[in-house]
């Protein structure tokens, strides 16, 4: 009895290494695509492919990461939409401007997350199981040029920002009205002014077509307070990041957790979110990434989105 114990403990510790392994030499590299179309232009209109990139905690020696991000081109995307932490190391400027690069005349919307203003600190990898990041967070974390990467947004690469912000951009003959805000996971949402800058956005459209404008909310950190002041602002698709995906699931179970007050169900991919009678598609990204300090994935590899909008031609008479 005592030799089969010791050989089920030996079969459970080699599971346990194999699981390991893979987690964090094979998965964490297994960089996909995931493909979505979200149908809310106007009948007739052209598609607009929509390249959403998240959580790239890019460091400099991850060229198998800046590869696959310029490989992204070839996809050819009429926008891309950003949705924050795609700094993982106080050196990573250049390496980020080489991956973004292949995108130069490509419009694009961003906000940031934390982890663009400071850089990553060292933490036991497996204290997010016990709640949100934010609350265990105690060494004095690195400050990242957070003025740099607005300019390569920017100036560079021609981007709105949307940090508690709005923009309008017309793609393929739609006007598409974002909204957008700083990162809610450290309480820099400014939910109390989206309103009054959605209202002003609207009142500045003097488009004389008779197609309704679509509204796109953008965040990093998908807290529900958030979602529902978009749904309830009348946004059509709203993207976010921020939670890897959960980083580690369970098959069958799925994400642990999220990092935020999101449901776990919702950690990843396409949903509808219901407020106040209202309804918004919801894309929460995987992302591209993780922190330096926790380098692994389990059953949640990491991802881009491409979500296509199309045309709604459904009729009511």
């Amino acid at each position: 009895m005592a030799g089969s114990a010791r050989l089920a403990a030996v079969a459970a510790l080699g599971a346990a290494a194999a699981v390991a392994v893979y987690a964090t030499a094979v998965e964490r590299r297994a960089y996909g695509l995931r493909r979505e179309t979200v149908p809310v232009l106007s009948p007739g209109a052209d598609p607009i492919r929509i390249l959403h990139l998240s959580d790239l905690h890019l460091a400099p020696w991850q060229f198998d990461r800046i590869d696959f991000v310029r490989s992204l081109t070839d996809l050819r995307p009429d926008l891309i939409v950003n949705t924050g932490d795609s700094m993982g190391h106080v050196d990573a400027l250049p390496a980020l401007e080489e991956a973004l690069s292949v995108f130069d005349g490509v419009p694009g919307v961003f906000v940031h997350g934390s982890n663009d203003y400071f850089g990553p600190t060292f933490k036991n990898p497996l204290a997010y199981l016990t709640g949100p990041s934010g609350s265990r967070d105690a060494s004095e974390p690195t400050r990242l040029d957070i003025d740099a990467l607005e300019r390569l947004y920017v100036d560079r690469l021609g981007w709105h920002s949307l940090n508690n912000d709005v923009a309008q951009l017309t793609i393929n003959g739609s006007i598409l009205e974002f909204m957008g805000t700083n990162d809610a996971h450290r309480g820099w949402d400014r939910l109390d002014v989206l309103p009054g800058l959605v209202d002003a956005l609207r009142e500045l459209d003097e488009d004389d077509s008779d197609d309704p404008a679509v509204m796109i909310g953008v965040t990093h950190a998908p807290y529900q307070r958030v979602l529902n002041a978009f749904t309830t602002q009348a946004a059509d698709v709203i993207f976010a990041g921020h939670t890897h995906g959960g980083q580690v699931a369970l098959p069958g179970f799925g994400a642990i957790v999220t990092n935020c007050d999101l449901p776990r169900e919702r950690a990843r991919g396409l949903s509808m979110w219901h407020h106040a009678h209202r309804a918004a598609f919801l894309n929460v990204s995987a992302g591209l990434g993780h922190s330096i300090f926790a380098p692994f994935r389990f059953a949640c590899p990491p991802e881009a989105v491409l979500v296509t909008l199309v045309a709604d031609d459904i009729g009511y008479s």
